[in-house]
């Protein structure tokens, strides 16, 4: 399971990323058998936060909670904080009562509180504290995530380089670091301006222009810098990024049938190759929880990955309930409003069902079954849906292959698609997975696309520019 040659193995306990090292370039896989890529175990476990250890023998609940609808202005701040301040302690109290053996909280900017960084520095203080006192008081090993809204798409065609937009993001991430952050992430969205086109219409080049082209030229960028704030910081790590503004958006559309589940499939594997390159470029783990392309990132770097699944309903519906957990270290909810039931508030309730799913996969993980459970949590699923097919262990570690042999960000998206296109096509034939009619001729028609697309990103770039090169700023992307 060895690193890429073009930098050392990282070590096993990476206290931070190192944003002066020369960008990775994974050419190889460091879990290239499937039988490998399993929950709660990473060949590089993390240590993080306070005494908490990821990937080393055992899943946890990552938690995260938001506000119910309510202005936030400088009127309702002081009830702002004391809602996180009761959310947290609420969870926290579920986690002690439940004897978890960890847990990560996650706060998720809204984007207010990344437009105003003193207000999302004022949150993460109050949770970073709550967080000591828990240990201190428990031994509870635990971990702060925060993640910053990606403002930059606020202007069309966005700047994502320079401007207000962005100086206010970079400031939030480094305020954020500084009151006490563990983890940094974000939901990057370079990129999307033309995605979001390019998926109405259903235009394969389009897609791949998006998620092939541009979308890895920013997350370099962008994730050189979050490096280099973590450097800078003195404790915060470069977490990771997730593709949700991308993929998760094809899956809620072909969720309401707006689009085919076969496109919404292909989708979640192009992108992957863009969530590699923030680990190319700094990030260390764990990944983001609404990032389903974690399997294919952990097969490659070795890193620990956070997932959401069937616990995450408070959020969104998915086909991926079960499936999702085959390979996390981190599971997660997504996030849950703060509103009353009858056992408690929204958030208590949540941790506790992601403790007792953590509890089942660490019990396996102790009597040495962790395969078994893996297994039933994937076959339940893969065959119900060509979008859980692509993430499974097996398909996963396929995509992962053929990215890390194409030579290119643009032929890794490529390469990524065809292979999910055949791994589809392959579940069809065998009898495994059925299509209906329409969904049959979709796939026909992305992998006619797929194959008539040209050798170079030049190119693409030359033959999309009629429909697509009004919508980005092409200095943005150092085009």
């Amino acid at each position: 399971m060895a690193m890429p040659p073009t930098r050392p193995a990282p070590s096993p306990w990476p206290a931070a990323s190192s944003a002066s090292e020369p960008p990775l370039r994974y050419d190889s896989l460091t879990v290239p058998d499937a039988q490998d890529l399993v929950f709660g175990r990473a060949p590089y476990p993390l240590r993080c936060g306070l005494e908490l250890e990821l990937g080393a023998g055992a899943v946890f609940p990552e938690v995260n909670f938001t506000l119910p609808p309510i202005a936030i202005t400088d009127a309702t701040w002081p009830d702002i904080l004391a809602q996180y301040r009761e959310m947290t302690e609420g969870v926290l109290q579920r986690a002690l009562a439940l004897q978890a053996p960890g847990i990560v909280i996650e706060f998720e900017h809204l984007p207010p509180m990344t437009k105003h960084p003193q207000w999302g520095a004022e949150i993460t203080a109050v949770l970073r504290q709550l967080l000591e006192r828990a240990h201190e008081a428990g031994g509870l090993p635990c971990a702060l995530r925060a993640t910053v809204v990606d403002l930059r798409h606020e202007q069309r065609p966005p700047h994502l380089r320079d401007g207000p937009l962005w100086e206010t993001m970079h400031r939030s991430f480094a305020d954020c670091a500084e009151a006490g952050a563990h983890i940094l992430s974000i939901e990057s969205v370079g990129g999307k301006e033309v995605f979001d086109e390019a998926l109405l219409r259903g235009d394969v080049p389009g897609l791949v222009l998006a998620l092939g082209v541009l979308a890895p030229r920013d997350m370099a960028w962008l994730w050189q810098r979050i490096a280099e704030i973590c450097d800078g910081s003195g404790g915060a790590i470069a977490g990771g990024d997730s593709a949700c503004g991308f993929a998760n958006t094809a899956m809620q559309l072909a969720g309401q049938r707006l689009l085919p589940e076969v496109l919404a499939a292909v989708v979640r594997a192009m992108a992957a190759p863009r969530s590699l390159v923030a680990f190319e470029n700094g990030a260390v783990g764990p990944s983001k929880d609404c990032a389903y392309e974690g399997p294919v990132i952990k097969a490659i770097t070795g890193r620990t990955i956070s997932m959401e699944g069937k616990s995450a309903t408070c959020a969104h519906f998915s086909p991926l309930g079960n499936i999702a957990a085959a390979a996390c270290d981190l599971w997660s909810n997504e996030s849950v409003q703060n509103v009353r039931l009858l056992s408690g508030s929204a958030p208590q309730a949540f941790a506790e069902s992601l403790i007792y799913d953590c509890r089942l996969m660490n019990e396996a993980l102790r009597r040495g079954q962790e395969r078994s459970l893996r297994d039933l949590l994937v076959d339940s699923d893969q065959y119900h849906s060509p979008q859980a097919l692509v993430i499974s262990p097996q398909a996963s570690v396929a995509i992962a292959k053929a990215i890390v042999a194409a030579p290119s960000d643009y032929q890794r998206c490529v390469a990524a698609a065809q292979t999910a296109v055949g791994l589809i096509r392959e579940a069809v034939t065998q009898g495994d997975l059925r299509l209906p009619p329409v969904e049959a001729r979709w796939l026909g028609r992305i992998e006619s696309a797929l194959a008539g697309l040209p050798s170079s990103e030049g190119k693409l770039l030359e033959e999309t520019a009629a429909e697509y090169a009004h919508l980005f700023d092409a200095a943005s992307y150092g085009l």
